[in-house]
């Protein structure tokens, strides 16, 4: 089986090496997006999945778009089987989803229908979810509404962050997209459509939805704390200086919103809607990281001092 593999972020790069390491299946080409301006030097800088294929030896193709003339022969040049796509970051169009007789193949990181859309792992961090996982569908001209081939759950453990379930949940593709090839190739791959009644959409994040909201509850700050890491990062503002904070824990304490309960020697607790969020690792704009203790000797606030309730600098 010929399988051209479609994806940009990191998250595909088990599910790649799976395939080439399978001995199985023919990687006739990979698909990837064009390079992009990266690091302090702005140089362009080649994604993963190219740098994976070009030390395997596999022909590289980065089209700006897949929707004209010259992208489709390219295509067609390759004799794909079946597509699979992860994380490619554009939307194929209908001649694109038609052309491999076996269709093409998404991996998504959320139980679909729960989390359409660009973010899921965030999503699933932020809605307090105990459980997501990995679902491979069979793509259509909608957004992640194409039937269900497999699926398979994996449990968020309390503290995890984003980015630790994304490394889980890459782990776990790989498995899920061979398994996937083996029904196809047997005939015998099921196809369960999705319960329309029970989507839910995550829309592409910015920097802005890292900022913390005081008034909110504690509960939600401490998963918006796990949710936002490492990327946008959740922020908060005291005295015009910005403090990401890299990780939080609920606390029981109360008081007015914003508001610094207590700073001492190991902790800095501030009041939320209900409850407080308790501080534990944090960055001034410019700094290092540092455990709190650390930074409030180089920072210090008394209790009262009073955190913007919320901001949002950047679009």
């Amino acid at each position: 089986m010929r399988v051209v593999f479609c994806g940009t972020g990191e998250i595909g790069l088990p599910s790649l090496k799976a395939l080439l390491d399978s001995g199985k299946y023919e990687v006739p080409g990979v698909i990837t997006q064009p390079d992009k301006p990266a690091g302090r030097d702005l140089k362009p800088r080649a994604s993963a999945i190219k740098q994976l294929a070009m030390e395997r030896g596999i022909p590289v193709h980065q089209p700006p778009k897949l929707r004209d003339a010259a992208s489709l022969e390219m295509l067609r040049s390759l004799k794909p089987d079946v597509m699979v796509v992860v994380a490619y970051g554009q939307i194929l169009p209908k001649s694109v989803l038609e052309l491999p007789p076996l269709g093409c193949l998404n991996l998504h990181a959320s139980i679909l229908p729960r989390h359409r859309g660009a973010s899921p792992i965030h999503a699933a961090i932020l809605a307090g979810d105990a459980a997501t996982g990995m679902t491979v569908m069979y793509m259509d001209e909608g957004l992640d509404t194409g039937d269900v081939l497999l699926e398979e759950v994996l449990e968020i453990g309390l503290r995890e962050t984003t980015g630790e379930l994304h490394d889980r949940l890459a782990a776990l593709a790989a498995p899920c997209i061979l398994r996937a090839l083996d029904l196809l190739e047997a005939d015998n791959a099921p196809r369960t459509p999705q319960d329309p009644g029970k989507a839910t959409y995550a829309p592409k994040l910015k920097k802005a939805d890292g900022f913390l909201d005081w008034t909110q509850s504690s509960s939600e700050l401490a998963l918006r704390v796990r949710g936002m890491s490492p990327w946008p990062g959740a922020f908060a503002r005291i005295s015009s200086h910005v403090l990401k904070i890299h990780s939080a824990a609920e606390d029981p304490a109360f008081g007015i919103p914003g508001t610094v309960l207590q700073s001492d020697a190991d902790s800095l607790v501030v009041a939320c809607a209900t409850g407080s969020l308790r501080l534990l690792s944090v960055q001034l704009e410019g700094r290092k990281r540092l455990p709190v203790a650390e930074f409030l000797r180089g920072f210090p606030l008394t209790p009262g001092a009073r955190f913007d309730l919320s901001f949002s600098p950047e679009p």
